[in-house]
């Protein structure tokens, strides 16, 4: 038996942990000790359970004793919580949109493209052709509206920023990997703090899209390369290291990440990940750690 810890998590924006729901869920976990990380927001539940034991179904079984309470449970061992190297993916996880749909939407095809993507990120079709049809049906768009769609359309996830700068502050490496565009992960990881970005390029003629992308595309063994990259490059074990991300793109990252969480996620990622995040903000990954909200770099 080896200890683990149970991690119970609500939005910050509407608080919900209540003392009967604790209760209930350390009951579920068989766990005798209880640390509050912030009142009505965030708590740790300690217990111990066999090497190797299932997280998912471990945090299922808590899920089912809070009775769909807005509570999201992240179980993992309580040795190597603390997270080294953090990888994450942009849309519609450190950002709220997608920015090939937004782009799309300037040339009058958003639903078309949409579908597209809503269809690759559930692992229905394969990322990298799927990209190329939606980027081909852009040219000839004014790369200036990449400005305008930062400056208006843009929305950074909250917590994000605390998240990663907390991170970096207790000596983490944090990197931006998006099947997205560098276009966009620019300015993204500059506004979120993260210290390097890894995406596609998409092509330009004239001060115009050329409706095509540079390869290879960075797509999800792309993803999986960079974290045994970086983690490699800085001698951390497999367990050091933290992603998050949303779409079927992720899957082989968050796979090999020690913790690999899904973040308000395509099913089929939800399903498979280690853990999933569906009520929480990005702080969520900072409590997972044990950080308190008095830790955290605002």
């Amino acid at each position: 038996m080896i200890p683990y810890v149970a991690t119970l998590v609500s939005n910050p924006a509407a608080p919900a942990l209540t003392d009967a729901l604790i209760a209930r869920a350390a009951q579920a976990a068989g766990a005798p000790r209880i640390e509050t990380l912030d009142a009505r927001i965030a708590a740790d539940l300690f217990f111990d359970a066999p090497e190797g034991a299932d997280g998912r179904a471990l945090a299922e079984a808590v899920r089912t004793a809070i009775d769909g309470a807005a509570i999201d449970v992240v179980v993992q061992p309580v040795a190597g919580r603390r997270k080294m190297l953090f990888l994450a993916d942009m849309d519609s996880t450190m950002i709220g949109q997608e920015c090939i749909d937004e782009l799309a939407d300037f040339v009058g095809l958003k639903d078309k493209v949409s579908g597209i993507t809503e269809r690759a990120m559930r692992g229905e079709l394969a990322f990298e052709p799927a990209l190329r049809e939606r980027v081909s049906l852009l040219a000839g768009l004014d790369v200036s509206v990449i400005a305008t769609i930062i400056a208006d359309r843009i929305t950074l996830t909250p917590g994000g920023r605390e998240l990663v700068m907390t991170m970096r502050a207790n000596g983490a490496y944090t990197a931006l990997v998006s099947g997205g565009f560098t276009l966009f992960t620019g300015p993204v990881s500059q506004a979120l703090g993260f210290e390097e970005h890894r995406s596609n390029i998409l092509l330009t003629e004239n001060g115009k899209l050329a409706g095509r992308v540079a390869e290879p595309i960075l797509g999800k063994e792309a993803k999986l390369a960079s974290l045994i990259e970086l983690r490699d490059a800085r001698g951390l074990s497999p367990a050091a290291t933290m992603a998050v991300g949303d779409g079927a793109n992720d899957l082989a990252m968050l796979g090999e990440a020690g913790l690999g969480l899904a973040f308000r996620a395509k099913p089929a990622v939800a399903a498979a990940a280690h853990a999933r995040i569906d009520h929480a903000d990005l702080t969520a990954l900072l409590y997972a750690q044990g950080y308190r909200s008095a830790d955290f770099v605002r």
